[in-house]
């Protein structure tokens, strides 16, 4: 996460926090403890957790035996002061010790109930509240180093896609085409593969299937849905609909009718919509076409750390887009017993517009 402002990202909660009227921030292992100092934590039983308080320096509370991994993140050269803790002492009394005046904390979505629990417990009278508000806000607004990141994820998944036409065919398992694709994905740049729905026939009306045993067929119509995370944390994710053979009847006007409706939300995301107008650009269109009742998600999500953050394009969100926002256009229909089709881009709000940071043809693709 190189060129990332950490030190303003700290700031900018400690604002938030004294505008909530919160004594202090707590996040543990997860993205937004990645987001606010770089440091990818891994998930243990044993507390680790970032104290940002609203009027002092944050510090960062670390068990003993993670104290080398801390000092070699970000949190460093950052000036961090690390509070590290041995076996047999209480880490939740550690954190209470360190805001004795503390009346009410905001404790980070992603934190384990237990963790929680164990806070509270330490702290007893203080109120606790969710931390979303506090960094959500912040982390759906990508900074120039989160849009190239973003941009070199979907250039990656892009050359993945490139290649499907070779994996997929009549005679291959699903399980057997998702297993290639994975191997794709880590050859492509990424660090790890986050998933691969190879959806086949009637198993691409399911719209998260994964793979199974079932043996491709001429005639199937084929959602490949994939995504990975790239060595700097950030998430790619991507839908191309492919068909083996000639597709079933019906089915060439139907997707036609799925490429207006993502291409008319592409067209219309931009500063100074609502997500739920984005939303309704691409449902009007397949409503029209007799396959609203087929479209059953939302048009979107954002992405950045996570596959799946804060903005959503959905109904009811009428939430602003604004320069820096990235997130999936991905419409779809489901015909149960037959088939599936989704087409998805990545795409990040700016000032002059949209970036759409996947490139690969949209168009059905058909394989011999």
């Amino acid at each position: 996460m190189q060129g990332s402002d950490f030190a303003g990202r700290l700031a900018a909660v400690a604002a938030r926090a004294r505008t909530a009227d919160v004594d202090a921030v707590l996040v543990t292992p997860g993205p937004d403890l990645q987001y606010l100092v770089g440091y990818e934590a891994v998930p243990l039983e044993r507390l680790t957790c970032l104290v940002v308080p609203a009027e002092d320096p944050a510090f960062l509370v670390v068990p003993r035996l993670e104290l080398l991994a801390a000092q070699a993140s970000p949190v460093t050269v950052l000036g961090l002061t690390l509070h590290p803790w041995t076996e047999g002492e209480d880490p939740y009394a550690l954190v209470a010790s360190h805001l004795p005046s503390a009346a009410r904390v905001a404790v980070d979505d992603h934190m384990w109930a237990s963790k929680v629990l164990h806070l509270r417990d330490a702290m007893p009278g203080v109120e606790q509240v969710l931390a979303g508000a506090s960094i959500a806000d912040l982390r759906m607004r990508k900074d120039p180093s989160e849009v190239e990141a973003l941009l070199r994820a979907g250039a990656a998944i892009d050359r993945v896609h490139a290649l499907v036409p070779s994996i997929l065919g009549a005679g291959r398992t699903e399980r057997d085409v998702g297993a290639d694709i994975s191997a794709a994905i880590l050859e492509a740049g990424h660090v790890r593969v986050d998933f691969v729905i190879v959806a086949s026939g009637p198993n691409g009306a399911s719209p998260h299937h994964e793979v199974s045993d079932r043996v491709i067929e001429k005639g199937d119509v084929v959602v490949v849905d994939i995504g990975g995370t790239m060595p700097d944390g950030y998430r790619s994710d991507c839908t191309r609909t492919y068909v083996v053979g000639d597709p079933p009847e019906g089915f060439a006007s139907a997707f036609a009718a799925l490429m207006e409706a993502q291409a008319a939300a592409v067209a219309h995301a931009a500063p100074g919509v609502s997500c739920e107008s984005v939303d309704a650009a691409a449902r009007d269109i397949l409503t029209s076409a007799g396959l609203g009742d087929h479209f059953i998600h939302r048009t979107g999500h954002g992405i950045g750390l996570e596959t799946h953050e804060d903005p959503y394009i959905v109904s009811g969100n009428a939430l602003t887009l604004e320069p820096g926002m990235a997130f999936s256009i991905e419409p779809g229909f489901y015909v149960e017993g037959r088939y599936g089709a989704r087409i998805e881009d990545i795409v990040i709000t700016s000032v002059d517009g949209l970036v759409v940071a996947n490139r690969q043809p949209r168009d059905l693709v058909v394989i011999p």
